[in-house]
């Protein structure tokens, strides 16, 4: 990856020790070189200090925070840079006037890269899965074009990954069972990795979002929210058939990762141990610095500059009236 990501996955405490970061576990110590870290994630309980932050500030370095179970706590940004108000106004202005036509795009988009993941395995033999893939196809993003309103936009993402998620029981390894989508908490192997996955994508998305002049909290599809970042959920979802699941179908499927070994339950709640996550993280990480040739740059780009190029189109359409057409993965094949 072009920029340096560093992930901690254990419980210690990380600190400045002179120029580096010395992440402290089990009484001993592990030093990481500051130069070329853009990213931190702590996926863990780990205790740090005010002497840390500032120094991560100074070096630039965006900090992802995670509990013990997965759960995203926040991100610690270095100072603003990439502040607008003029951007800010006309984001929010977009919102106002011309949020269901953004909206209907997403999840247009949503549906489109859903049908390619699938396709892939249709034609190499699951016959399965048609149905669901001439639903999506032929009927949801077909009716997509004429809803009136945000809740209907809504209604029918839900609709789409419902479809998804019936034809991902068809394709996944017969171990892995998965009978619904159950976020919070995690019910199951399937739920924890889509949870996790999902996170990682969202915070990657945050960082790209960092790096242009948008307005994190102004979003089209979701509901504007205090308390997170919604523009990065709108820009993530288009991606998530792309980078989440089909590391989890290569994972799983490929025996990668396996269920009586990669994962921790208790009564009602399902997470991946570490040595899993190390695992499935490299994967997706494997996933996110993919490169194909874009049909526009006329140069290899990754998947993660891909997500920063969307940011970038929706600032376009923001500042120039440009159309926003999300990322749709046959069209860079």
């Amino acid at each position: 990856m072009g920029e340096a990501v560093r992930y901690l996955l254990s419980e210690g405490e990380l600190k400045r020790k002179d120029n580096s970061l010395c992440f402290r576990k089990d009484g001993r110590n592990y030093y990481i070189p500051v130069e070329g870290v853009k990213e931190l994630y702590c996926l863990n309980e780990i205790s740090v200090n005010t002497k840390l932050l500032d120094f991560l500030a100074r070096n630039s370095i965006v900090v992802h925070f995670f509990n013990y179970y997965g759960n995203y706590s926040g991100t610690f940004f270095p100072r603003e840079k990439y502040i607008s108000g003029r951007i800010t106004v006309r984001q929010a202005q977009k919102y106002e006037y011309e949020r269901l036509k953004v909206a209907k795009a997403i999840v247009e988009g949503i549906g489109n890269n859903i049908v390619e993941v699938l396709y892939n395995y249709y034609k190499n033999g699951n016959q399965e899965i048609k149905k669901n893939i001439d639903t999506i196809r032929y009927e949801m993003i077909k009716s997509i074009k004429p809803l009136n309103n945000i809740k209907e936009v809504l209604a029918l993402e839900g609709a789409i990954w419902i479809q998804f998620y019936d034809a991902l029981r068809k394709i996944l390894n017969k171990d892995f069972e998965f009978l619904k989508r159950v976020k919070r908490p995690p019910d199951n192997p399937v739920n924890a990795m889509i949870s996790l996955g999902n996170t990682i994508l969202y915070t990657k998305t945050i960082t790209q979002i960092y790096h242009t002049h948008l307005n994190q909290s102004i979003s089209f599809l979701h509901e504007p929210s205090d308390s997170r970042f919604s523009l990065a959920l709108d820009l993530s979802e288009v991606f998530k058939p792309i980078i989440v699941f089909r590391t989890i179908l290569k994972v799983v499927n490929k025996k990668m990762i396996k269920v009586d070994k990669h994962f921790d339950k208790s009564l009602e709640y399902c997470i991946m141990n570490e040595e899993g996550k190390q695992i499935f993280i490299k994967e997706l990480n494997m996933k996110l610095e993919e490169t194909f040739k874009h049909p526009k740059l006329k140069r290899k780009v990754s998947y993660l500059t891909a997500i920063k190029l969307d940011a970038l189109k929706l600032v376009k359409y923001v500042l120039e009236d440009q159309e926003f057409q999300p990322f749709n993965v046959k069209e860079m094949i």
